[in-house]
């Protein structure tokens, strides 16, 4: 805060000051709010703005809206809505094609075998995961705003609905299913999953409608990492079963990661050596080929496809050495061609899976816009949060059509088609070509495919949520609080369940922001000899301070939660009823000094009021009033004023007693 205080008393501004100002320094006349205004212009818009309610409010939205009806205004909006009517007369066709056509190729080949591997992980036949590979970057690619975003199968995700999938429709007890009744098992499953695709793309059409772009921020860093870390932790606990050859139910629910560990431990002697063998050849395979390409990823032309190799080795051996018959190892079998009738899910299950579209709804928008950002800032591009949820939220609805399970941005494959040098949203196009020739033409060579070796692939494909828990240290010593978020949150992940754990690190994270506010201290602010630069008194012992004056600063937004401190300060400052308790502060006031005339309350970092705050202000002034202290306040916004105002300060402050900005965090006051 800088300004000019003039002398000590209140009656006039022009008496002289005792302040030492350096040799030739101009004094600035004091402004006023009025003055201000009168001055520059604003006195009216000013006068309007204060007197703003929410009726004009609305009355200037509608008309927006109106202007939007107009040719110009349908064409900027179909220009939003659709963004490659922006980015495609722009493309560099000589020089991005050839990297977004490798790029495209390359996630393409990846989709295949994860798209599989993430449907088992889900509870429904892996063909499913080709037709969730396949729509959802289709429509992702014609409505999103993230030029290097992959969308598709993703494992927190399928993990999420995989859960809802067992609760909502149970195997039966016995396990022993004849061939129709797995088929109608599947079937109801696959409805189930559809239709918590269809809610969740429904929820994130209606935040859409109503702008709601900015809840994504309700997910903090922290928390989103914590979250894909410890679901990371789940989805390897989960293909255990699988990697040895055990036929165990899913466990659902809370602890469920120690349930199956248990469950897991306790038949481990009726475990199949020939799926354990398959399962250690495997991630012998993919987890050295992870590493080389994250270690030699500039100086490979494109990354080594270990997925695809494993899964074409892994289906040569099995049909050559009869590994199905022989040593009843589960395999995948015919995976039918072409695509799914469209159909709608069951409407009627909507009340019952409305709880669980929740969470993959906000999981699978806040995962893609961070994703997204992260990239747009990188390569320089702006990103649309509330087109993403339109494009999120149209490709869950309409692939729910096609019998697709909820999906979204995914973090491998991102950073695969940025590695492989895709430029633009038309690498989907190319991954699309690729999983169609697996739907239309080369579906039957997955038929003999173990599917010890789609659960090696979900663990393998797991590494880079892993290693994120290598930042711990230094979040450590950047904000231990953030720690303190990212550790609540990836144990209540881990030892209750993914949607829990998501609660619990969203309240938790609130939580840390309204304690936060509530520990800003009231400081007050000095003079520094021969500038107009106010600073904190405690910081320095040669600040000026007038006799009789007392300049406060209270830098965070005046609410309920932070009324009490806020009287309690003011009251310790001012000499108002002290209490037994008062606050920590720079010090006690000097007993012997002045007692306070005039305060000056700066009130710039009071971004927001409410009305308990606002109340608040006004029995300040009231108080002051009775106890003889000219109480002046400076920096407020608009916003704060006008709810300042509505709670009857006017009633208590006269218009000379507000002071104006006059620049960049500056305040003219004149006592």
């Amino acid at each position: 805060m800088s300004g000019l205080l003039g002398a000590g008393t209140c009656s006039s501004p022009g008496e002289a000051s005792d302040l030492k100002f350096p040799l030739g320094a101009k004094i600035r006349e004091p402004l006023t709010q009025a003055r201000f205004q009168q001055l520059f212009g604003g006195a009216e818009q000013a006068q309007e703005l204060l007197a703003e309610s929410r009726g004009s409010g609305l009355c200037g939205l509608w008309r927006r809206r109106a202007r939007a009806c107009s040719g110009p205004g349908a064409w900027r909006l179909l220009l939003a809505r659709l963004p490659p009517l922006r980015w495609l007369p722009e493309y560099r066709w000589r020089a991005w094609l050839l990297g977004d056509a490798v790029a495209g190729v390359t996630v393409g080949i990846v989709h295949v075998p994860q798209g599989m591997a993430f449907a088992l992980l889900t509870s429904v036949p892996p063909v499913f995961g080709l037709y969730t590979s396949f729509f959802p970057v289709l429509i992702y690619t014609l409505l999103g705003t993230g030029r290097h975003l992959s969308t598709g199968t993703f494992a927190v995700l399928s993990l999420m609905t995989g859960s809802a999938v067992e609760r909502l429709v149970p195997e039966p007890l016995g396990g022993n299913l004849s061939g129709i009744e797995r088929e109608q098992l599947d079937a109801q499953r696959v409805g189930a999953a559809a239709a918590l695709a269809f809610g969740s793309g429904a929820l994130m059409l209606g935040m859409f409608a109503l702008q709601l772009g900015v809840l994504s921020t309700l997910l903090s860093e922290p928390v989103v990492k914590a979250l894909t870390s410890g679901a990371a932790l789940h989805v390897l606990v989960s293909q255990l079963p699988s990697l040895v050859g055990l036929r165990l139910p899913r466990q659902i629910g809370c602890f469920a990661l120690f349930k199956t560990l248990a469950a897991v431990l306790t038949a481990l002697p009726q475990s199949s050596p020939a799926e354990l063998t398959i399962s250690a050849l495997s991630l012998a395979l993919l987890v050295p080929v992870k590493e080389l390409n994250v270690r030699f990823r500039d100086r490979l032309p494109t990354p080594i496809p270990g997925e695809i190799v494993m899964v074409l080795l892994a289906s040569v051996l099995c049909f050559a050495s009869s590994l199905d018959t022989r040593y009843d190892v589960q395999i995948v079998g015919l995976l039918p061609g072409g695509f799914p009738q469209p159909l709608l899910p069951n409407l009627s299950e909507l009340p019952r899976i409305l709880g669980d579209s929740l969470p993959i709804a906000l999981v699978t928008f806040a995962v893609s816009a961070s994703l997204a950002s992260i990239y747009a800032d990188k390569y320089s591009y702006t990103v649309d949060s509330n087109q993403e949820l339109l494009a999120h939220g149209a490709s869950n609805l309409i692939s729910s059509l096609f019998s697709c399970f909820p999906n979204s941005a995914t973090l491998a494959t991102t950073s695969l088609l940025v590695d492989a040098g895709g430029n633009t949203q038309l690498a989907g196009l190319f991954s699309c070509m690729v999983v169609l020739s697996v739907l239309l033409w080369l579906g039957p060579f997955f038929y003999y495919l173990p599917k010890a070796v789609l659960a090696c692939i979900n663990i393998s494909s797991m590494r880079q949520m892993f290693f994120q828990m290598q930042e711990l240290p230094q979040l450590w010593r950047i904000s231990r609080m953030d720690f303190a978020v990212w550790m609540v949150t990836w144990v209540s992940v881990v030892t209750l369940s993914v949607d829990l754990g998501l609660a619990i690190g969203v309240v938790f994270s609130m939580m840390t922001v309204v304690c936060r506010t509530q520990r800003v201290q009231c400081v007050a602010l000095g003079l520094a000899e021969g500038t107009e630069l106010y600073r904190p008194l405690k910081e320095s012992h040669k600040l000026l301070q007038v006799p009789g004056l007392c300049i406060l600063s209270y830098p965070t937004p005046l609410y309920f939660g932070t009324r009490g401190q806020f009287r309690h300060h003011l009251e310790w400052h001012l000499g108002l009823g002290r209490g037994k308790e008062t606050p920590k502060i720079e010090g006690p006031p000097d007993a012997g000094a002045e007692p306070v005339r005039v305060v000056v309350l700066d009130c710039g970092g009071v971004t927001f009021a409410d009305a308990a705050g606002a109340r608040e202000v006004v029995q300040l002034a009231s108080r002051c009033q009775d106890a003889g202290i000219h109480l002046l306040l400076a920096q407020c916004n608009a916003s704060v004023l006008r709810t300042l105002t509505q709670a009857g300060l006017l009633d208590r402050v006269t218009p000379e007693q507000l002071f104006e900005l006059t620049g960049p965090k500056t305040c003219t006051v004149w006592v």
